[in-house]
């Protein structure tokens, strides 16, 4: 036990729980992106998708397992910041070059992943916890989120933000992605640049996908 508690306290440990929570967010937003487009279905496909989700008596299990995992990812991306900064010394503040050179996405993760966590707790208290609507399909009373979304991005302000935040969560999902793999030992010359493309490809789509609803609320669902 206590040699399992010391795997997860030390640099190979963290960078573990980083890789595993990493990986698990990454599906997260996927799914979550992926539900974001049914705003191109109907009102109705999108608020029943939304009832469905919050009618599981198991979605508050889910939601303290992502709450939990989004911690973990959180403090060990301190944790690791800090103590690699400590170890170097002096030459935090030094860059390199060249092949060996580190990514301009790398140097700004810390950046990247502050800005993803505000965006992420604003999201939820403009939207979860937001303006409640009602509306009734076949029967079933539900919370209308389409109304909710369709008054919320008609701010360009609101849209802009948005945009902004979700950019750094495709560079932040690019290079996160390698970078889980990476942690978990799955780094060889042979598979390394084919986990890149794909983590770029995911990204792109996840950004794009996430960007659609409001930049297509905003041009054509004018209020």
């Amino acid at each position: 036990m206590a040699a399992s508690a010391g795997l997860f306290t030390s640099s190979i440990g963290k960078k573990y729980l980083m890789g595993i929570t990493g990986l698990a967010w990454s599906l997260f937003v996927l799914m979550h992106m992926a539900a974001n487009l049914l705003i191109f279905v109907s009102p109705k496909a999108y608020n029943a998708y939304s009832h469905v989700l919050i009618s599981n008596p198991f979605i508050y299990v889910a939601e303290a397992g992502l709450v939990l995992l989004l911690l973990i990812h959180v403090y060990n991306a301190i944790k690791l910041t800090l103590e690699n900064r400590a170890a170097r010394g002096e030459r935090a503040f030094l860059t390199t070059s060249g092949a060996k050179g580190v990514s301009s996405a790398s140097k700004t993760m810390a950046a990247q992943g502050s800005l993803i966590l505000v965006f992420t707790i604003l999201h939820l208290i403009t939207f979860k916890y937001g303006t409640v609507y009602m509306a009734s399909y076949d029967g079933v009373v539900m919370r209308d989120l389409h109304r909710l979304v369709l008054e919320v991005f008609q701010s360009p302000g609101y849209v802009g933000w948005y945009v902004v935040a979700l950019v750094a969560l495709g560079f932040h999902l690019s290079h996160g992605f390698q970078s889980s793999f990476q942690s978990l030992g799955l780094n060889h010359p042979r598979y390394t640049p084919a986990i890149k493309k794909i983590g770029l490809f995911y990204a792109v789509i996840v950004a794009a996908g996430f960007i659609a609803q409001p930049v297509y609320v905003f041009l054509v669902h004018k209020q």
